[in-house]
């Protein structure tokens, strides 16, 4: 039932993958982090931090044409995401603390200015969102140009996590500062011999791990709603840390695990009429879970069996 509610018509197959690209942004987030050999708890803060910087750039310069006004928004948006992971980043290189610690206290603090924001410094009366964005600013859904996934919200920030998902592959295994974030991640003693600025490299590694969570606002603010509103992130940020440890940090498989994630998610809404939505969420801890497992096994197969040679 689930799987011909989400994938047996093109609206289903629409509502998976629109509900799949926040969790593209917040995965590649949280795997970026781990490269390097950091956890990123705070894709949740980064996300909304970005998705009102977007709102605000798209609703402030309205007379800009869409050629500048869209790609504005969505690099304001990885910029202000960009900036509340560097605070975090910052933090771990300067002082050594903890950037568990410092990213779940960034995450009540960014959820606190956003409700500032919204509530005091925009204030809409009777609402708990932005001002309206520019009509220039729009993602066009695919409905409207394909006739495909007609009545879903699924729009064009999914080519955004797309080429955001290649631009990370690249940055990451094809450059010498992807070389260097990756000896940091697997090595931190070793990068500091091979003199690398490592402290620079923490730093830059949060930044740009925040910069791809705050991506994820473009779907909702372009491509949805055309505002931003309080709560409308529901928790990727945290599903974004699954998404990544499942797909083992790597860029191409969180498209295909943030799709698996969005028919879960969607699937949970179709079939809620006959099974608890809490079931499904069960579901989606019993995957995690599951799949930790297997790795851990895999890893220990895989040591004893480099280790057999040795013996």
């Amino acid at each position: 039932m689930l799987f011909v509610e989400t994938l047996g018509n093109t609206y289903g197959i629409g509502q998976v993958l629109f509900k799949a690209t926040p969790l593209i942004f917040t995965g590649l987030s949280v795997a970026f982090a781990f490269k390097g050999g950091l956890f990123n708890i705070g894709a949740e803060g980064q996300l909304n931090i970005g998705a009102l910087c977007t709102a605000w750039v798209a609703f402030t310069f309205v007379n800009l044409p869409w050629p500048v006004l869209i790609p504005l928004s969505v690099m304001t948006g990885f910029f202000g995401g960009a900036i509340w992971g560097s605070i975090a980043g910052y933090l771990k290189a300067r002082f050594g603390s903890h950037e568990v610690i410092n990213t779940i206290m960034l995450n009540f603090i960014a959820l606190a200015l956003v409700n500032y924001f919204v509530n005091v410094a925009f204030n809409v009366p009777a609402t708990v969102h932005t001002p309206e964005i520019s009509t220039s600013s729009y993602l066009l859904r695919f409905d409207s140009f394909t006739g495909m996934f007609k009545g879903s919200p699924f729009n064009l920030s999914f080519l955004i996590a797309i080429a955001a998902c290649i631009i990370m592959y690249y940055l990451l295994w094809k450059t010498p500062f992807g070389y260097e974030i990756s000896t940091l991640g697997s090595n931190p003693n070793a990068a500091k011999y091979a003199r690398m600025n490592v402290k620079r490299l923490i730093a830059l590694t949060m930044a740009l791990s925040g910069g791809f969570a705050g991506l994820a606002g473009s779907n909702f603010v372009l491509g949805y709603k055309h505002y931003f509103e309080l709560g409308f992130s529901d928790g990727a940020g945290y599903i974004g840390i699954a998404v990544a440890l499942i797909a083992r940090n790597n860029p191409f498989a969180i498209i295909l695990v943030a799709v698996f994630f969005g028919i879960l998610e969607y699937g949970g809404l179709t079939i809620n009429t006959i099974v608890p939505k809490e079931i499904v969420t069960m579901l989606q801890a019993i995957v995690i879970i599951f799949v930790i497992i297997i790795s851990q096994i895999t890893q220990k197969l895989n040591r004893k069996i480099a280790a057999e040679p040795n013996a």
